[in-house]
């Protein structure tokens, strides 16, 4: 794979009010911005895949899991490199379900995951069903970027309005630049779940998040996402995925900063 042509954006059905403390719960650097009704986009600066040996779909994977595990919106990563490109979708404590195209926009994914994509969103599962079927089928005009563009495209009808020049397949870099001077936008800098609740205080007390940063809540969720990484560090061990290891790293680790959190709170 050609590092430098990989590429990434998050989308999370939400303001971005409510992505903001989810997002530094990541540590990783980001930037946010609106992208129409009740949608918000993460760009991601890149570096794990850039400098490292991990490809950029099982790091976005792990990301999108790790945002919407305890959230009640979902998060749709799409991501390409030079030899394929796809999506993840990630809502609460359930599997993540994706799809892969080829270069040339042959597809590579289950039939079975366009309808479950559908369902996650609640969209029509007759008529917008029927709208994405041509995805799952050969288009000789099509290309991996062309899918991307056309299942954003498809997503306008639920509110998703992508900023110009912040389209699937650029350049990570000119989607930064793109990025950080849209109205709204903000650089996401990684903090601790500690930080994130010192900064945000409005949103933590009065927003969806609340509830999930300490109390029982927290408590539960931190316990879920602990036995849910250990389940996926164990099964990516086994088949050697180094990938969805990160993945369990990261709810490993934000299982035991929510309790210790948590923790500490009831110490103050």
């Amino acid at each position: 794979m050609n590092a430098t042509s990989a590429g990434a954006l998050l989308l999370c059905r939400a303001e971005p009010a409510a992505v903001r403390p989810a997002a530094q719960l990541l540590r990783e650097r980001l930037l946010l911005a609106p992208a129409g009704r009740n949608w918000s986009v993460l760009v991601p600066e890149g570096k794990r895949w850039l400098d490292g040996d991990h490809p950029v779909d099982r790091v976005v994977a792990g990301w999108a899991t790790a945002l919407a595990v305890g959230a009640d919106w979902p998060v749709l990563a799409l991501w390409w490199d030079a030899d394929r490109a796809g999506y993840t979708l990630a809502a609460g404590f359930r599997s993540p379900v994706g799809y892969i195209w080829l270069a040339d926009g042959t597809p590579a994914g289950e039939d079975e995951a366009m309808r479950t994509f559908a369902a996650r969103l609640g969209l029509d599962p007759v008529l917008d069903v029927q709208a994405l079927e041509p995805m799952t089928r050969q288009a000789p005009e099509a290309d991996a970027r062309g899918r991307l563009l056309a299942l954003a495209e498809f997503l306008t009808r639920t509110g998703l309005r992508l900023p110009a020049g912040l389209a699937p397949g650029e350049p990570a870099d000119r989607l930064r630049e793109v990025a950080r001077i849209q109205s709204g936008a903000e650089q996401i800098e990684g903090a601790g779940r500690r930080d994130a609740v010192r900064t945000e205080p409005d949103v933590v007390e009065d927003g969806p998040l609340g509830p999930w940063l300490c109390g029982p809540r927290a408590r539960a969720l931190g316990a879920a996402q602990l036995a849910a990484g250990v389940s996926l560090a164990l099964w990516a061990a086994r088949r050697r995925s180094g990938g969805w290891a990160f993945a369990g790293a990261l709810l490993i680790a934000h299982g035991a900063l929510g309790l210790a959190y948590d923790r500490l709170r009831a110490q103050d």
